[in-house]
């Protein structure tokens, strides 16, 4: 649970940073299933021949090898469809470990502090996998594994979730650093700044004070925890190891998640702890059924901003 110092920065800056709030369990947990799944990735594209054998490689090596060839990684271990265009085999991952990290009863607890006892897991969540910025693709275009440009949470959903109580949480599963790319904030929650669907959607040029930005490095297990209002970004990975983190979304539970046409559920219910739901297998198969129903519909656009709008000019 969080201190009343803690909950008072929160409320003042719009961020927090703290330490070891994922067990050693959980983490261990998510790793060795992030293990197992590139594995299964991997062996498939050595199948075809477009990797060479895995003897001796660990998870970072595959990882990069499989970049440099150009697998299709991210979508495979991402936790959510994507925000463009998708089919009915488009690939994701909602396995045991990643619910557990979702419902891990610390980080539940530090929500509670912030947005209270009824708490649902947003949709709108993300692995980052971030290789050094050395051996980014030329016209690489994957906001997730490059630099984030800077923006507003709230921004990137719709307009319906923009009275929503919501916190975001960005788990560190490896050491976030200054040269490996950690986040970066300008503290203070704002007005919402017009966006621009530009090579990423971000705050419109001039708009933010960037000589304010604060860097927020983080041991692995620990969290950044930001108001949807505050403005946020990644400092590039200009080391020679990837970056590993989760972005991960609360609200309370009955408003709009601001992203309606995906699926969330309830973490936790002081009120109806019955209505929480304890099985990943249900969670899986939720996100199948949204894939099987809204692949062969017209696109839903995940944010409420045009390129055409005279700021992005």
């Amino acid at each position: 649970m969080l201190t009343q110092a803690q909950i008072d920065t929160f409320n003042t800056e719009g961020v927090l940073v703290v330490e070891d709030v994922l067990p050693a369990s959980v983490l261990e947990g998510v790793k060795t299933e992030y293990t197992a799944l590139l594995d299964r990735l991997y062996e498939g594209w050595h199948a075809e021949g477009r990797v060479p054998a895995p003897e001796g490689m660990d998870f970072w090596q595959k990882l990069l090898v499989s970049y440099e060839a150009g697998c299709e990684w991210f979508q495979p271990m991402d936790i959510t469809l994507p925000g463009g265009a998708f089919t009915a085999d488009t690939p994701m991952h909602q396995g045991p470990a990643v619910f557990e990290m979702l419902r891990c009863e610390r980080l539940l607890d530090m929500v509670e502090a912030l947005i209270g006892p009824e708490i649902t897991s947003n949709p709108i969540q993300h692995v980052r996998l971030k290789p050094p910025s050395r051996t980014l693709r030329s016209g690489e275009t994957t906001a997730h594994i490059q630099a984030t440009d800077w923006h507003q949470d709230r921004a990137v959903a719709h307009a319906e979730g923009d009275n929503t109580h919501m916190v975001t949480v960005w788990l560190a599963i490896s050491d976030a650093t200054l040269e490996n790319g950690c986040l970066q904030v300008v503290p203070g929650k704002p007005q919402m700044y017009p966006h621009c669907p530009q090579k990423q959607t971000s705050i419109a040029p001039g708009l933010l004070d960037e000589s304010k930005a604060r860097p927020l490095p983080v041991k692995a297990g620990g969290a950044v925890i930001f108001h949807p209002l505050t403005p946020h970004a990644s400092l590039d990975n200009v080391a020679n190891d990837f970056r590993w983190s989760f972005d991960i979304r609360y609200n309370v539970t009955g408003q709009p998640t601001g992203r309606a046409h995906f699926p969330d559920f309830v973490a936790r219910s002081r009120a109806k702890p019955e209505s929480e739901l304890k099985d990943w297998r249900v969670w899986k198969q939720m996100w199948e059924d949204t894939r099987a129903r809204l692949a062969p519909e017209p696109h839903i656009p995940i944010h409420r901003w045009d390129g055409n709008a005279p700021v992005c000019a």
